[in-house]
């Protein structure tokens, strides 16, 4: 079956497109198996955190990739199928009572761990978009503005936004409310209202400070147990 037809480049993208440098420099040390990563719904009060993991093969290429925030919905779904169809890929969640329950920092490192073991592979190192090492393991290079220059790290964004925006548009058929399938859980002036009206759903991430905003509805804040413990009974 032919692969999807990509779509057509704005004109704003056409100079903008993500390289290989990285890839290739790790290839050339000899290291076979070169993992991009990126997350997504780290802001959103809603829904699971995301993570995107892709090794790209070193002898087919797709066209047109770019960073997911720099996409249209369309653009990204018209992009994910040729991407899954030419990369080895995996997206791994924690859910939002894993942000509530770990914190944002394990949570984003659980689903990092999930999304490398879900592609079969080990890998030998991973790229990283940001300054924060959150997959560890001495084989990791983080890369600033990551997710719009190395390609491995884009296609991992487009996977991870795109498999994430799927399942919150789930969620609005079960909390048409808050408009999820517009704003993915964001915050935004329809979602508010939703919240102050309505309080949380139970896909909210009740550990945010936003819980604090709500007026009286029956539902608190979830505070975390301190991993110390209290010195006092």
């Amino acid at each position: 079956m032919a692969a999807p037809t990509a779509p057509q480049l704005r004109k704003a993208l056409k100079r903008q497109s993500p390289g290989l440098a990285n890839e290739r420099a790790l290839w050339d040390e000899g290291h076979a198996i070169v993992v991009g990563v990126d997350e997504v719904g780290r802001g959103s009060w809603a829904g699971p955190l995301s993570i995107g993991a892709v090794v790209l093969p070193k002898d087919r290429r797709v066209n047109k990739v770019r960073d997911s925030k720099q996409l249209t919905e369309r653009e990204r779904e018209a992009l994910f199928d040729r991407i899954a169809e030419w990369a080895t890929w995996s997206v791994g969640h924690a859910s939002h009572a894993e942000c509530d329950e770990l914190g944002m920092s394990e949570a984003q490192r659980l689903a990092a761990r999930r999304a490398i073991e879900g592609l079969g592979v080990r890998p030998d190192r991973v790229l990283i978009d940001g300054n924060w090492d959150f997959v560890g393991g001495g084989i990791t290079k983080m890369i600033v503005r990551g997710d719009a220059t190395c390609l491995s790290i884009s296609a991992a964004s487009i996977l991870a936004k795109v498999t994430r925006d799927r399942m919150m548009r789930i969620e609005d058929d079960h909390y048409p409310a808050y408009d999820f399938a517009w704003n993915k859980g964001y915050p935004c002036p329809r979602h508010k209202q939703a919240l102050r009206g309505l309080g949380p759903s139970a896909i909210h991430r009740r550990s945010w400070a936003f819980m604090d905003d709500i007026p009286w509805t029956g539902a608190i804040r979830y505070l975390r147990p301190d991993p110390q413990g209290s010195l006092f009974p």
